[in-house]
């Protein structure tokens, strides 16, 4: 039996575009995708804090170093540019999960800059710190 756990989120980042003519994803900065361990077509949950809205799409890389955070597609209306967003991906782990089992948390500021990373052992070099 296995249980669903979080692996990597993307707390309080800040939604940079929505376009509702896009074949639908989310759309993020190449180099938070990598900080946070996240993937490519990685299907993730998306929860608006604004006005609490909640989807699911998958991945594709935006620029690097471009800070974009991009709701496309029918997710592109349940959300405004600026709102602040938490991105969650998880996985499959057996039962019990580890004791010690503990998300890549990436906290960001309203640029999308990495200020605090949880479940890192280098989280004192985070860039933006």
């Amino acid at each position: 039996m296995y249980v669903s756990m979080l692996r990597a989120k993307l707390h309080q980042a800040r939604v940079t575009g929505a376009n509702v003519n896009y074949a639908g994803s989310i759309t993020i900065d190449e180099a938070l995708l990598e900080r946070a361990g996240m993937f490519v077509n990685e299907k993730v949950l998306v929860v608006d804090v604004e006005n609490g809205a909640r989807l699911e799409t998958y991945v594709i890389p935006g620029p690097r170093g471009s800070g974009a955070i991009e709701l496309n597609g029918a997710a592109a209306r349940l959300v405004s540019i600026g709102d602040r967003v938490i991105v969650m991906a998880f996985t499959l782990t057996p039962l019990p999960p580890p004791a010690d089992w503990e998300p890549r948390v990436l906290i960001l500021d309203e640029h999308n800059d990495v200020k605090v990373v949880k479940g890192e052992e280098d989280s004192a070099d985070a860039p933006g710190d």
